[in-house]
């Protein structure tokens, strides 16, 4: 089971949750410098999923200079997938589906690859959320919590 395959099912849970209005489309810059976020994602066939993000770049650099590398590895998992690694660049932007001042970190990996978006909630940690920027309703479990 990879992360995207997890994640488009998440996404698509949140959908049949019910429906938020959508957030706004501005962007803006954030200072974040090689700062690293590490937690445990659920998983329906493991122990769960450690998954590491590392955001570099700083509100001076435009998107092409914001880059993020992403790993992704299951614990205890039956068919023992390899470790996933990903990286591309990484866009703030403004508003969730339910705060329309909340900051969104988009990940857009180079290649192959899903989208994903993180909340922020304040300096410590992410939530991961669906790409209509709402969270889940188990949003404890999908937090990342700064290193």
């Amino acid at each position: 089971m990879q992360i995207r395959t997890l994640l488009a099912g998440s996404a698509m849970l949140a959908l049949l949750a019910g429906c938020a209005s959508g957030p706004t489309e501005t962007t803006q810059d954030v200072t974040v410098t090689g700062t690293t976020y590490q937690g445990t994602l659920p998983c329906r066939n493991c122990d769960g999923i450690d998954i590491g993000v590392t955001l570099v770049g700083e509100e001076v650099t435009t998107s092409d200079g914001r880059t993020f590398k992403l790993r992704a590895a299951y614990r205890a998992h039956p068919e023992n997938p390899p470790v996933e690694n990903y990286s591309g660049n990484w866009t703030v932007l403004n508003g969730s589906a339910e705060d329309p001042s909340a900051t969104v970190y988009e990940l857009v990996p180079n290649g192959e690859g899903q989208t994903y978006y993180f909340l922020k909630l304040g300096p410590q940690a992410l939530e991961l959320i669906d790409p209509q920027r709402r969270r889940f309703e188990n949003n404890e479990m999908l937090r990342l919590n700064r290193q």
